[in-house]
């Protein structure tokens, strides 16, 4: 034996003088920052579980897209395994009183319920509501700002009321849409929801299984290769459903069609700019487009907190617990200025100019005339004041 080899340090996981200290700093190790190590059908990923389940959504994605259904089956199978271990976490978490994962400085920000709850009673929008989920992102030099939030549509226009930060760039995972839409029926409960609408991300196995199993109605995107069976049994790419339809006439398929292992009724048209409108809910909808135009009232609200009103970009904020209260105050602020501005639409009816349109949005409107009043404090309209602080009591 040579001299001192004794002395050395095992290279053993366990041998630690911390009475196995190491084993149960492993048992007890967070799994959402765990590295594991996946072995799919023909691909072996390495990961947080968000980040392997996120993978394997986007090679079922491919999968489909090459035309093979059952390998996308078998990818889906496995990013469903690492969402369970993420949401079981989660609900570890709470039901022991711990931090929720994805509240606010746990890699989230979060809004207050307060904030939902009044805009909603500002409003005074009868339930049930049509909610229109999106995301928004910029960036602010090598950092990405990424914003999911769920919104009420009331008038054609989108009012926040549930939102995350996200820690990532790009599109949300099944586990985040999940966790949003959760905070929302905490707060108002599923009956409260008439429609979920939602874009092309907003798609995938796990996600419609979800939005099913709690009987949540919805009206959601597809993109045009995603692969469905067609009236024969056979998958095809899901345009193929709508070829013999005129320009803009939706077509409504009155049976449900096999999608992801689910039934699913689909509806869709070909475009005048030559796009393909394809819808999916799980149930059937006679006029399955009107219900989804409502949709771009989130997009209105997005223009509104960013390039069209509050400039929300210009800010710079960057750090996920300031930039969500921010958001927070800024959701009250729109929903003030479009009722000040639906008062003044309702004064003095605006004008339409040539192209149909008035010549400032009702949010603008009402936006204009709260920045006169609050920086002309000494010579401001005292009727116009006391009215615009009625319509933020709720009265």
């Amino acid at each position: 034996m040579r001299q001192g080899q004794q002395n050395r340090r095992g290279r053993g996981r366990n041998n630690n003088n911390n009475n196995g200290g190491s084993s149960s700093n492993r048992k007890s190790q967070n799994p959402l920052t765990r590295s594991f190590e996946s072995t799919g059908p023909d691909v072996k990923l390495r990961g947080t579980p968000s980040h392997v389940a996120e993978k394997y959504m986007s090679l079922a994605r491919d999968a489909l897209s090459s035309g093979d259904p059952v390998l996308a089956e078998n990818y889906m199978q496995h990013a469903e395994h690492y969402n369970r271990i993420i949401m079981s976490f989660r609900e570890q978490q709470i039901s022991q009183g711990g931090v929720d994962p994805f509240a606010a400085g746990s890699g989230m920000g979060r809004p207050p319920p307060q904030v939902a709850h009044f805009v909603v009673q500002l409003l005074g929008e009868p339930r049930p509501y049509s909610l229109a989920l999106d995301r928004t992102n910029w960036k602010i030099g090598a950092v990405e700002v990424n914003i999911l939030l769920l919104s009420v549509v009331w008038r054609d226009i989108g009012f926040p009321l549930v939102w995350f930060v996200l820690p990532h760039a790009g599109n949300s995972d099944t586990t985040e849409r999940i966790t949003l839409l959760t905070i929302f029926i905490d707060l108002f409960g599923v009956p409260d929801i008439q429609c979920l609408l939602g874009d092309r991300e907003f798609v995938g196995k796990q996600w419609f299984a979800f939005l099913q199993a709690h009987r949540i109605p919805f009206q959601m995107r597809l993109k045009k290769d995603t692969w469905v069976k067609n009236g024969r049994g056979q998958f095809v790419s899901a345009w193929r459903l709508f070829t013999t339809t005129r320009i803009n006439q939706v077509r409504v398929i009155p049976e449900a069609r096999r999608m992801w292992g689910l039934e699913l009724y689909l509806s869709g048209c070909k475009l005048k700019h030559g796009e393909w409108l394809i819808l999916v809910s799980a149930t059937y909808t006679d006029d399955p487009a009107t219900q989804y135009r409502q949709r771009w009232g989130i997009e209105t609200l997005f223009g509104a907190l960013k390039t069209r009103g509050f400039n929300l970009e210009d800010t710079r904020l960057t750090e996920e617990a300031r930039l969500s209260r921010l958001i927070a105050l800024l959701a009250l602020a729109f929903t003030w200025a479009f009722l000040v501005g639906h008062w003044q639409a309702t004064v003095k009816e605006l004008k339409l100019k040539k192209h149909g349109y008035p010549p400032k949005s009702v949010f603008r409107l009402g936006l204009d005339l709260l920045c006169r009043l609050v920086t002309n404090l000494e010579s401001r309209d005292l009727v116009a004041w006391k009215k615009v602080i009625k319509l933020l009591s709720c009265n």
